[in-house]
């Protein structure tokens, strides 16, 4: 018996880890477990260890970005999970050694925007539904988190009870860099960050290694790469998560972030975002003026959307900020720069968005105020 993995091409050419070979690598290995596959993809793959239940984020040529049939599937199996004794709790991995998850696959809504097709806002829908069961899930939820956790890849992690990240950890959430809005429960826990950080991230699109994230509360453990492996191993049979955890723990040192975060709060507690650009530009060192420059690059329209998204959800419960953010995106999908972001980064690769309006101080409060209403089809359902 062959116990390589290999790989295999779906139809884009997209090479993943074959779930036929993980069989064979896990028989191989002696553990004797076979895959389930409870969405018809092979991109998400589910498997039960002993106590803990397995989810593998399978794209791993694609960064294991989450598109529509990996939440559908991944939220199936959480309810199945939920009523199996038999699993004590749940641990989630990406595939490869890249990232966890780099984010949404936004690529697609812009393809059926294109083509004119209906339902582009049935994505974040049942996302963000995902987002509130990972948030109320009753059996401790840990996310091994080894390269890159952006966006969608956060909403998967950041809500649950534990998450463990390497020094290969690279955490942002580049939403305002392509018109759109830091999402995925953003509203709910970057508000909650220490010294602003959250607002920072939102408007920024900062990126943040492992001691950094670990400070800021984003980690809850740091866990060495070569550990991961043992830690995923531990976790199977435990009845102590928590105390597995902390036995994988090391210190990743000094945060770069928090040496700024007296200068971060400062700047990003003030209301508006003439005024923390003003802040920034005040402050002379090489940080402020690569993060106003930065800012500015950003489309403005996203940058004030997503510091009023921020400021509202401090005061919010987390499902009211799920219906809060779903607005918002149903109101993105009828405008603009989110599509042109998408073809600026994703699609034409140019990197020359053409922002509407092009600068911040062009921004309209009342137009921004919009975002925030009911969409005509109505709030998200929420339980």
């Amino acid at each position: 018996m062959d116990c390589r993995i290999k790989s295999c091409n779906d139809e884009e050419g997209e090479d993943r880890v074959c779930q036929a070979d993980i069989l064979v690598f896990v028989t191989c290995a002696g553990r004797g477990a076979s895959w389930r596959n409870a969405g018809l993809t092979d991109e998400i793959l589910f498997e039960q260890r002993g106590a803990a239940g397995f989810i593998i984020l399978n794209r791993p040529k694609a960064l294991n970005a989450l598109n529509h049939p990996m939440v559908t599937a991944m939220a199936a199996k959480l309810d199945e999970w939920d009523k199996d004794d038999s699993i004590r709790h749940v641990v989630v991995t990406g595939a490869g050694e890249k990232a966890f998850c780099a984010g949404g696959d936004i690529r697609k809504v812009y393809e059926m925007k294109k083509a004119g097709e209906p339902g582009l806002a049935d994505f974040f829908g049942d996302e963000y539904v995902l987002n509130a069961r990972i948030k109320a899930y009753p059996k401790p939820y840990i996310s091994l988190i080894d390269g890159i956790v952006m966006g969608g890849g956060v909403g998967l992690s950041v809500h649950g009870r534990y998450r463990a990240g390497s020094e290969f950890t690279l955490f942002a959430m580049p939403e305002t860099g392509i018109g759109f809005f830091p999402d995925v429960g953003g509203g709910y826990f970057l508000p909650r960050l220490p010294h602003f950080i959250g607002t920072y991230c939102a408007l920024s699109a900062g990126r943040l290694k492992q001691a950094d994230t670990l400070a800021a509360g984003i980690l809850t453990h740091a866990v060495p790469r070569e550990s991961m492996p043992a830690l995923a191993k531990a976790l199977e049979t435990t009845e102590d998560v928590e105390a597995v955890l902390a036995s994988f723990h090391q210190d990743p040192g000094a945060s770069g972030l928090m040496a700024q975060a007296s200068v971060i709060e400062s700047v990003f507690s003030a209301s508006t975002v003439a005024e923390i650009m003003s802040r920034l530009d005040a402050v002379d060192s090489e940080w402020a003026q690569k993060t106003a420059a930065d800012i500015r690059a950003k489309s403005p329209t996203s940058v004030h959307l997503a510091l009023e998204q921020v400021r509202r959800g401090a005061d919010l419960d987390f499902n009211a900020n799920m219906r809060m953010e779903y607005r918002i995106v149903s109101r993105i999908l009828q405008g603009h720069d989110f599509f042109e972001g998408v073809r600026a980064v994703l699609v034409d690769k140019d990197h020359a968005p053409d922002w509407q309006p092009a600068h911040l101080d062009q921004v309209d409060s009342a137009e921004i105020a919009s975002y925030f209403q009911e969409p005509e089809g109505g709030d998200l359902a929420l339980s």
